[in-house]
């Protein structure tokens, strides 16, 4: 009868203590949805650089090595300046950006224009992104547009 009466109350108290435990999942914030939404866009596109600060960047489509940008999930960023492959790691928020571990090829380049030198200057000064419908910008920790984006169209 003792017996009896401590497996009840053993069993109602592992029973209560299950109860306990368990609770009912959390849905995400708003400024987590945001986050979340932002970084699925940073992440499943080829960005094609269109703009360093306010001048226009322009490139044939039979260009070679087209400035631009992709963010795996895993934290790596690769992409290419206009000549260079580059390279690196990045970490990123709600709206927040970091490039670290940057690197590229060493190729002679034909075409001595300035876009991937600037192209990669202003890389190393990204502290933040927005990205919306198929622009992304990148910009410095006061708000300045260093680099401006688009969405490349992927062939069907």
């Amino acid at each position: 009868m003792m017996l009896k009466k401590l497996c009840t109350v053993a069993l109602l108290g592992t029973s209560l203590a299950i109860t306990a435990c368990s609770t009912t999942p959390v849905q995400p914030g708003p400024s987590e949805t945001i986050t979340q939404s932002n970084l699925m866009q940073l992440r499943h596109a080829t960005w094609i650089l269109t703009h360093i600060g306010n001048m226009q960047v322009t490139t044939k489509p039979t260009t070679n090595n087209i400035p631009s940008l992709q963010f795996s999930q895993d934290g790596r960023v690769s992409g290419a300046d206009g000549c260079n492959r580059i390279m690196g790691s990045y970490t990123a928020g709600r709206d927040t950006l970091n490039l670290s571990q940057m690197a590229s090829t060493q190729m002679a380049c034909i075409d001595k224009n300035y876009v991937p030198q600037k192209y990669v200057e202003a890389l190393a000064k990204v502290t933040h992104y927005q990205v919306y419908n198929k622009t992304l910008k990148l910009t410095d920790k006061s708000g300045n547009v260093l680099l401006q984006f688009s969405s490349a169209v992927q062939p069907r």
